[in-house]
């Protein structure tokens, strides 16, 4: 019995790897930023959104390695399959999105490198130098060198996030009793933030076909492909762990800075110093260090994480969209650097001229990422139900009614916050 276990166990770790990628991705912006501020600002009130956009947005987050182990494409393939005006759409989402969605992670990561390492120079010139050095790690490394990195970084600070929520169980604040503020319907700025929150919470839909491409990826390097209960088992414990730290922040936020009157700062720089004082404030100074580090590389992971993925993902789209132009193309290489190239330009352009702040640039993205999430659901289920699907691999019925309850959800709210924004 003892050897069957650890036969099960090993095939398990074999296949790590994209379910980690996929909750590198995620465990950044709406981790560090947004669920500690949902703590901190209203306590523990939207602990019950929280759960509800983990359970509702997991089929879709699912079909994308799903997809890629039955039939050995990523989901843009099968974007195709349905039509070529699925590839279309989902390439108007991509470009309409990428740019901040990766400003907004790289400018919480230099944010937290500016406070960690005491930098004096421009946030500007050390977001710059986080892309560059992200984009060198990618190009020298490839996947492996991702691969290997993601395990250490994420139980890292899993176990340092977990021992600080339990340590601050028992901390004695003074509270501002006007700072105890209750999450208020009729606020729309309340609303506004609730739906940024739900956007990135546990992150935007977009990453399912991320991790489509990774699963790909790994079978590459595996050479062979897992079994499709393995492969659905990895993404599971990586979904259900991206969960239970991001509650963990909420907890951390409310335990530490509920009710104190004070808040998070929309300074990238602040922020960093005001997330290891929660920290610190639980575990102790001696745990400054540790902290740092593990909040400093999990961001850098995800600046990372959402740079791999970005130029992964438009190849295909250009291969789908334009097949004859893309046969053409003999050498790849140079095709993979421009998109490098645009991605951070555009990234750069965003963080110099069209942002003013850390939160705006996180609050943008986050809400264009929850206006995105109805088309991009629909198009997954789609994708997995499709003829082209084999009938074994398809998603039971528990999978499918769940995944119409999320696409209504997500498609209701999306008009109420239209009404709220453009009517009222």
């Amino acid at each position: 019995m003892m050897g069957f276990s650890l036969i099960k166990l090993k095939k398990f770790f074999k296949v790590l790897g994209p379910g980690l990628l996929y909750a590198g991705a995620a465990i950044g912006v709406s981790h560090l930023v947004q669920s500690t501020r949902a703590g901190a600002i209203f306590n523990y009130d939207l602990v019950w959104v929280l759960i509800i956009a983990n359970l509702l947005k997991y089929p879709f987050f699912e079909y994308g390695p799903r997809y890629a182990n039955a039939t050995g494409n990523n989901l843009i393939d099968g974007y195709k399959n349905v039509g070529s005006w699925a590839v279309l759409l989902f390439t108007v989402v991509t470009v309409g999105s990428m740019f901040a969605i990766m400003a907004a992670v790289t400018a919480v990561t230099a944010g937290l490198l500016a406070f960690v390492l005491k930098i004096t120079i421009s946030m500007n010139m050390i977001c710059l130098i986080v892309l560059i050095t992200g984009f060198l790690i990618i190009i020298v490394g490839k996947y492996s060198l991702l691969d290997k990195l993601i395990k250490v970084i994420i139980l890292i600070l899993a176990v340092t996030t977990i021992i600080a929520v339990f340590s601050a169980l028992g901390i004695e604040k003074e509270i501002t009793p006007e700072a105890l503020d209750r999450f208020n319907w009729d606020d729309v700025t309340e609303i506004m933030f609730m739906i940024a929150f739900v956007g990135w919470m546990p992150a935007p839909i977009d990453v399912s076909v991320w991790s489509s491409i990774w699963s790909k990826e790994k079978a590459k390097v595996m050479g062979y492909n897992p079994k499709l209960r393995d492969v659905l088992l990895e993404f599971r414990v990586s979904y259900i762990g991206t969960a239970l730290l991001a509650l963990a922040f909420l907890v951390m936020g409310a335990l530490v800075m509920y009710g104190t009157g004070e808040f998070l700062s929309e300074n990238g720089t602040i922020f960093a110093g005001q997330l290891i004082t929660i920290y610190t404030s639980s575990l102790g100074n001696w745990a400054y260090w540790i902290v740092s580090i593990a909040a400093t590389f999990t961001m850098i992971s995800t600046t990372i994480t959402v740079m791999d993925a970005y130029p992964r993902v438009l190849s295909p789209i250009v291969e789908n969209s334009l097949p004859k132009l893309w046969e053409r193309l003999k050498n790849k290489l140079w095709i993979t650097l421009l998109w490098f190239f645009i991605l951070i330009a555009g990234t750069m352009i965003i963080l110099v001229y069209a942002a003013k702040s850390m939160g705006a640039i996180v609050g943008f993205a986050t809400t264009l990422s929850f206006l995105t999430a109805p088309v991009l659901a629909w198009l997954n289920y789609r994708v997995v139900t499709d003829k082209h699907m084999p009938v074994e691999a398809r998603p039971g019925k528990f999978l499918r009614i769940l995944s119409w309850v999320g696409i209504a959800f997500f498609t209701i709210f999306t008009f109420i916050y239209i009404y709220w924004v453009y009517v009222i």
